[in-house]
């Protein structure tokens, strides 16, 4: 992949170039073939970008701001509802019903609807971390303090009591 860097002779080329105007054409002309390489993959890029190709929505995220920012470093305008549009179209099937909510949300920024799905990303891995160590309906932990006082006490009950009606005696 080729940087955009300006080599040693690009540096002081301005200062050989009484004409700025005819120096910027001339940088265009040279790194315009990023525009004919960079514009296309990255369109093709936007075109098939859908959350569930990801496994999480930083990944998307990532993803979506590095299409982004190729399609605007090429010139092309990415607005807040074209981002906006892309995040609601690319729900899976199964999550229409929450595609709606969040639309019905009348968010205005793309930052504002990321923030909310990350969280909400973050609250469902939790849950679903709590019920895989105990699944819905499985029998619950006993509480161990509780069942160990209970044991000791059922084991040494008698003795507590001799001890204690021997100690009183003895005072």
């Amino acid at each position: 992949m080729h940087k955009n860097k300006l080599t040693k002779s690009h540096k002081y080329a301005p200062i050989t170039v009484e004409d700025p105007l005819a120096f910027w054409k001339a940088l265009r002309n040279k790194y315009n073939y990023q525009t004919t390489v960079i514009l296309p993959r990255a369109r093709y890029d936007w075109t098939h970008l859908r959350i569930q190709n990801f496994k999480s929505m930083a990944e998307y995220n990532s993803a979506l701001f590095r299409i982004t920012s190729q399609m605007k470093l090429c010139g092309d305008t990415i607005t807040e509802e074209m981002l906006l549009e892309k995040t609601f179209s690319t729900f899976h099937a199964s999550n229409m019903l929450l595609q709606q909510q969040y639309r019905a949300r009348g968010f205005t920024e793309y930052n504002q609807l990321i923030s909310v799905l990350l969280v909400a990303e973050q609250n469902n891995e939790l849950l679903m971390k709590n019920h895989n160590s105990r699944p819905t309906g499985s029998a619950s932990f006993p509480e161990v303090n509780v069942v160990s006082l209970e044991r000791n006490t059922i084991s040494s009950g008698g003795n507590n009591y001799k001890r204690e009606r021997g100690h009183k005696r003895g005072r």
